[in-house]
């Protein structure tokens, strides 16, 4: 995996994790959810990368 993509893709995760976790600890449940989206799309695009990196070797 090019490692430029995957520190984005890991960059995406941490920052939902930290929008989930904030939005639980303010009660602000918009944002706790905003924050699990972003988790989800960051490893999903991690996922992608990875089989598109196995199907190259």
């Amino acid at each position: 995996m090019a490692t430029g993509k995957k520190a984005k893709n890991m960059g995406k995760t941490v920052k939902g994790k930290t929008k989930e976790v904030t939005g639980k600890a303010v009660g602000n449940e918009s944002l706790e959810a905003k924050g699990r989206a972003e988790q989800a799309a960051g490893d999903a695009k991690q996922a992608a990368q990875k089989a598109k990196d196995a199907l190259k070797h």
